[in-house]
């Protein structure tokens, strides 16, 4: 008998500690803090919006941290994506640069993508998106276009600092194996 009375207590303890566990709020996940913050930023375009509050799109579920604004604090590089065809549609840096709270704010952003990438090197920001020719496939563009932005301190935001086009795609790989 004392044994079914303390497996009894066990349940009821297990019980009462999972509806406990159970009532605590979850904690929010990167990307559910930055869909918030670029839901509140005024300059996020509607079409972004409407595409994060219908869940039509998302932000993506892998940013990249680093120190882009100098400040010793990682930034965060996110895309928001459609899912399917279009691929990334925006690309933001996020920071808290010149935050005594720590709010992240938009630093830079780019809202009129199609199949867009982002890399970094160093502290600079590079927005690759393909440049289609006829006959093209949507997954295989021969040529893209690559800006790089870097942080300007005076201003307080990200400027513009190259440009160029570049071939990829089939192209550039028989252009490669050559060597």
């Amino acid at each position: 008998m004392p044994v079914r009375a303390l497996a009894a207590l066990l349940c009821a303890g297990l019980i009462c500690g999972a509806s406990a566990v159970a009532q605590e709020p979850p904690a929010q996940s990167p990307q559910e803090l930055f869909r918030d913050v670029l839901l509140k930023d005024a300059s996020t375009t509607s079409g972004v919006k409407r595409l994060l509050r219908t869940n039509a799109g998302f932000v993506s579920p892998t940013p990249v941290f680093a120190d882009l604004t100098g400040d010793g604090k990682s930034d965060a590089v996110v895309t928001v994506e459609n899912g399917g065809a279009a691929g990334a549609v925006a690309a933001y840096v996020l920071t808290a640069e010149g935050s005594d709270s720590g709010a992240l704010r938009v630093a830079f952003r780019n809202q009129s993508l199609y199949r867009g990438r982002v890399r970094m090197s160093g502290p600079t920001v590079t927005v690759v998106l393909p440049v289609y020719a006829r006959g093209d496939d949507v997954c295989c563009a021969r040529h893209a276009i690559e800006r790089d932005y870097a942080w300007d301190a005076t201003a307080k935001t990200f400027t513009r600092r190259a440009t160029r086009t570049v071939t990829i795609g089939p192209t550039a790989a028989r252009s490669r194996s050559r060597g």
